[in-house]
């Protein structure tokens, strides 16, 4: 894997947390593809026009990209895994997520074909 590789899978996942991509229809769009699903760390299950609407309405909360690391899992597919780290203001503590995106190379750009979110407690170890 080139680092540059590296670089853009790592710019799209921080492009997907910043509030003023996460509040534009046609962003979120172009980012994803046709067939996108999630599984996020609420338990649900949302399909790429389910986040479309609803992800624009969702509150800009600041999250820290940690241990983010790109598998190529063929020539047009990778793999992101990284945890979030987001402030949780009401309880004067950090809440973390351990996040997992598929990410395909489709007309010419890469979209995110799959991502999920899975809360955690505190970092593991073994992803280091």
């Amino acid at each position: 894997m080139t680092s540059s590789l590296y670089e853009q899978i790592y710019d799209l996942e921080d492009r997907l947390l910043q509030p003023e991509i996460r509040g534009s229809r046609e962003e979120i769009l172009r980012l994803l593809a046709y067939d996108f699903v999630e599984f996020g760390s609420s338990g649900g299950t949302f399909d790429k026009l389910q986040v479309v609407e609803e992800l624009p309405h969702s509150p800009a909360v600041p999250v820290i990209i940690e241990d983010f690391r790109v598998k190529v899992l063929a020539l047009d597919v990778v793999l992101a895994t990284y945890r979030a780290v987001k402030p949780n203001e009401s309880r004067g503590e950090m809440r973390n997520s351990l996040r997992s995106s598929i990410w395909k190379f489709l007309d010419g750009r890469w979209q995110m074909v799959f991502h999920q979110g899975t809360r955690a407690m505190e970092p593991c170890k073994e992803l280091r």
